[in-house]
């Protein structure tokens, strides 16, 4: 093991104890703004929306993340121009970073514009391209979802571990509708249609970062979506990861932080999964 990879490690806690700082704190300050937010634009398109909420969050997490780690690099959903190219190019320009917190600092901005209680903080930490701490905060539940790389996933501090579901038969599963109605959203909505009569049901609650801690923690198990970015997915993955699931993109290679579209399961079901996306030419 490299001294950087010894650092890496060494430093998780510190590193763990910042991102459920941030999250905590951000969490709580948008309950206080629940309902009583001033200024609502639209980005992409009319599904996706910002408020001052979001930009506020976003700005507290960072000031406290970048006042701890001076020399790390940040990533935050508010900081990139709309659009899924932008998106990938922001990245692209952080991938070099050896320390990059990815942050989304309200998952679920729909929801929270609507007073419909399903939103979260998501923070990740990658070092040198992977995700070694990753936290989902519930505001509304007061559920903080930990994952660190190699030490497992705990939510009210007790070990997270998938559903024990072999098939999707049985399976209750969770998947979104994209923000980009030209090409993800139909595609989202041909493999929703392929896989309904395969499952036992099927849920779409609006936020990609608590979806997939709702399957770290077996309360689903699967969740698929295209035309996701890499703050919605990055904390979610290593909660998965470590509770013993699957993340992969949507054609069933490993998950990396450039995947957009993705599935991610109790690893039990997941070839049936994918296979079934695929037949349905539901995948990128």
């Amino acid at each position: 093991m490299s001294d950087q990879q010894d650092a890496a490690i060494i430093g998780s806690k510190s590193f763990t104890a910042v991102a459920i700082n941030c999250a905590a704190k951000a969490g709580e300050w948008i309950k206080t703004k629940l309902g009583n937010y001033e200024k609502l634009d639209i980005k992409y398109s009319s599904t996706d929306l910002v408020t001052e909420v979001d930009k506020g969050s976003e700005t507290l997490i960072k000031r406290l993340v970048l006042t701890h780690f001076p020399h790390h690099s940040f990533l935050g959903e508010e900081g990139v121009e709309p659009g899924p190219e932008a998106s990938v190019r922001a990245l692209e320009s952080k991938l070099e970073n050896e320390y990059l917190w990815i942050v989304d600092p309200i998952d679920g901005t729909t929801n929270f514009v609507h007073g419909f209680p399903f939103f979260v903080v998501s923070i990740a930490l990658a070092y040198r391209g992977e995700v070694i701490v990753g936290v989902v905060y519930d505001p509304m539940k007061d559920e903080l979802f930990l994952a660190e790389k190699g030490k497992g996933a705990y939510v009210h501090g007790k070990r997270m571990s998938v559903s024990g579901e072999d098939t999707l038969r049985t399976s209750l599963i969770a998947t979104g509708f994209p923000a980009d109605q030209q090409y993800a959203l139909p595609l989202n909505m041909k493999g929703l249609q392929a896989v309904a009569p395969q499952v036992r049901n099927i849920r779409s609650g609006g936020s990609a970062a608590l979806h997939m801690a709702y399957v770290a923690a077996g309360r689903l198990s699967g969740f698929w979506e295209i035309g996701l970015n890499s703050w919605d997915l990055a904390a979610g993955s290593l909660l998965i990861q470590e509770s013993g699931g699957t993340v992969t993109d949507s054609l069933g290679q490993p998950y990396h932080l450039g995947v957009r579209n993705v599935v991610a399961s109790n690893g039990k079901i997941h070839d049936e999964f994918v296979g079934a996306l695929d037949k349905a030419e539901a995948t990128l």
